[in-house]
């Protein structure tokens, strides 16, 4: 549990790697029995990856019949699940009538949602076009989404999000002290070493914690980890294979870590496009 002494701040943080499937309903019972086993270590906070309720599929056009609503079956089997704990997940979330859903990412307790994220930055790259079946998320500060747990801030990204550190830029200057990633990344040539390096590098310059949940090989990267704010990681799984790592972090190290690499006070350049 996070715990307080004097100034003394420390937070136990978990992330799961997971692979999910196409089936919904045999999505659900699987991260009930992860859920279940990983809540007697305990963690205040959890973090899944991507695309947890289903899997992308083939294409992103597939997902539209099984995207759900923030009071379907997915986010109530969470909530049910959450215990003690925040947590994170991905899923793909119903929207209007003609629209393709959201890639939305839900933080949730046992009391119910937290906070919602809609993916900002779609993956239309390397032969993959998100968009073709992903409504994105609205660029506005409602959608830079800080969630707390037991009084640390914690930003919410989700996968493609990761190469784009303005936006983790914009979490810190919203509160928070620790990112939470999941991802769905897709393999190919240095995209493992590409993942982990980004990771790293946005612990790096925003001098804060980085949760990593990520879906396993075959199909994506893995890779899952905690990472401290000098970029090192604490813990890490492989590449293949369903897993978890949990961590207790001294969130109050921050304060003096960021005040010997004052990153936010030296900052001059805003966007310059």
């Amino acid at each position: 549990m996070v715990q307080r002494a004097d100034s003394v701040v420390s937070v136990k943080v978990a992330a799961l790697q997971f692979a999910s499937g196409e089936d919904v309903a045999r999505n659900r019972a699987d991260l009930q029995e992860r859920l279940a086993l990983l809540a007697q270590q305990r963690p205040d906070l959890v973090v899944l990856p991507e695309a947890s309720q289903r899997a992308f599929g083939i294409g992103a056009p597939d997902l539209a019949p099984d995207a759900e609503s923030l009071d379907g079956p997915f986010v109530n089997t969470l909530i049910d699940l959450a215990g003690e704990a925040v947590v994170i997940a991905g899923m793909f979330e119903r929207t209007e009538e003609g629209q393709a859903p959201h890639n939305t990412t839900i933080a949730v307790d046992r009391d119910g949602i937290r906070a919602v994220y809609r993916k900002i930055h779609l993956y239309d790259a390397l032969g993959f076009r998100e968009s073709a079946g992903v409504t994105p998320g609205n660029v506005d500060g409602d959608n830079l989404v800080v969630v707390d747990v037991g009084g640390v801030g914690v930003g919410i990204l989700t996968c493609f999000d990761l190469r784009f550190p303005e936006m983790s830029a914009a979490l810190v200057a919203k509160g928070a002290r620790v990112l939470a990633i999941g991802a769905a990344w897709v393999p190919g040539p240095r995209k493992s070493h590409q993942f982990t390096t980004l990771l790293s590098a946005r612990a790096i310059e925003s001098v804060s914690y980085v949760v990593a949940a990520a879906q396993p090989a075959p199909r994506y990267c893995g890779r899952s980890q905690i990472v401290g704010p000098d970029g090192a990681p604490l813990r890490q799984l492989a590449g293949s294979g369903s897993a978890s790592v949990v961590a207790s972090l001294p969130i109050s190290g921050l304060v003096g870590q960021r005040e010997a690499m004052p990153i936010e006070a030296a900052r001059r350049l805003g966007d310059l496009r």
